[in-house]
């Protein structure tokens, strides 16, 4: 049976044995993660002192690199998207996760910044062309009952590759004496070792299912109000750029800033899990809005702190926000979609994400003053909203039904 065909009638309680909540494909896809992801974060902390240091590139060409890097990104997960539900997709997470980490192994030869953005933008490309053709494999592996666990389990081992890889880079970089070149040559080892585990993901050609509509048809309107919904939050959720940003200027050094961001990593890594499997249990959008509520309080609290001392509680409660969210928003989404056009609900979700991510960035920059406060403080406010409405009015936004309310007397 198709890894995304319902069962038959009658058979409902054997889907946790035909469709196990982690399936091979899902496992190997999340080492995959672990190791690109470690290889990327091992880089990213030392990838602006290598341009302003090593290259001499202005601080202004750091921003243009980065805006190109993720305006790519965004663009072509929407694309990728679509490819995934006409085509197998397998071959573009192989694809998507090659390109990025021979761009990775590039800007080894870099002897000038505007060969940086080059690399940076087929590296970013290579994010966008796998992201959804992965996430819908994920997702057409695991049954609607289990859906929030198997994306929490990825995201789990996938964040674990953001914890080792800065603590490695920090470490090599000591190493190394300070050079920042061999890194890069460093980080395509686990790129490769990501790369040649895709040979070991099975995929079976979809089934057409008569209930899924045509592939023109708009997506259900369920779907459509939840993406809406969401894309006001991504207004106000700027770059975890700026954060770290925040964090040097309350005082924190390079270590002191690479060590903080290794924790927060290490909190979404632990409670990934725990979060996805809750949302399968409670309704997704209460897991959601609780991960807002979070936010709002890292937000708020990075906002009106005044010493360094903050961010070691603080940014680990951001990963909390990022646990209750990433992989419960795509199942949630995975939920809402027609299994034939998973890709295309998935690519296009992550695509609105990422435009509304450039969009709060321009503002909060431009609103950040020399501390950041404001942005923050506004930012945290206005989530701590949603977060309210989330809870008090989602099922209006998906169309769930309400739980059901208990009657009073004997009944259990």
């Amino acid at each position: 049976m198709d890894a995304r065909e319902e069962p038959p009638t009658g058979v409902h309680e054997t889907r946790t044995r035909v469709r196990p909540c982690l399936s091979r494909n899902v496992v190997v896809l999340s080492w995959v993660s672990f190791f690109q992801d470690a290889a990327s974060e091992m880089l990213y902390p030392v990838l602006p002192l290598f341009l302003t240091g090593v290259l001499g590139a202005p601080v202004a060409a750091v921003g243009l690199i980065e805006g190109v890097a993720e305006g790519t990104a965004n663009i072509v997960k929407v694309v990728s998207g679509r490819l995934a539900d006409r085509m197998r997709r397998r071959p573009l997470v192989a694809c998507g996760y090659g390109l990025s980490s021979f761009a990775k192994l590039a800007i080894v030869l870099a002897r000038s910044w505007p060969l940086v953005l080059v690399a940076r933008f087929f590296d970013r490309a290579g994010k966008g062309l796998r992201v959804s053709p992965r996430d819908a494999l994920i997702a057409g592996d695991a049954s609607p009952e289990t859906r929030g666990r198997t994306f929490g389990f990825h995201r789990a081992l996938d964040s674990a590759g953001a914890v080792v890889g800065p603590l490695a880079g920090l470490g090599l970089y000591e190493a190394l004496g300070h050079r920042i070149r061999p890194l890069f040559a460093i980080a395509f080892a686990p790129a490769a070792v990501s790369v040649a585990l895709i040979a070991l993901v099975r995929e079976r050609p979809p089934a057409p299912r008569p209930d899924d509509p045509p592939p023109r048809e708009p997506l259900p309107a369920g779907y459509r109000r939840v993406v809406g919904f969401l894309a006001l939050f991504g207004l106000a959720n700027f770059s975890d750029a700026l954060l770290i940003v925040r964090a040097r200027q309350l005082g924190l050094g390079f270590a002191g800033v690479v060590g903080a961001y290794a924790l927060y990593n290490l909190s979404y890594a632990a409670l990934s899990y725990p979060a996805g499997a809750l949302s399968d249990r409670l309704p997704r959008r209460w897991v959601f809005a609780a991960g807002l509520a979070v936010f709002a309080a890292a937000y708020l609290g990075l906002g009106i702190a005044t010493t360094g001392a903050w961010v070691w509680i603080l940014l680990p409660l951001y990963g909390g926000y990022t646990a209750l969210t990433d992989g419960v928003g795509k199942a949630w989404i995975a939920d809402l979609a027609p299994a034939a056009r998973v890709g295309s609900a998935l690519g296009l979700y992550q695509g609105i994400q990422g435009g509304t991510a450039l969009f709060a960035g321009v503002w909060a920059g431009l609103a950040w003053g020399e501390a950041g406060r404001l942005p923050l403080v506004v930012s945290g406010a206005v989530v701590a909203l949603l977060a309210i409405a989330l809870a008090g009015f989602g099922a209006r936004l998906d169309g769930a039904p309400r739980p059901p309310a208990r009657r009073a007397g004997r009944q259990k």
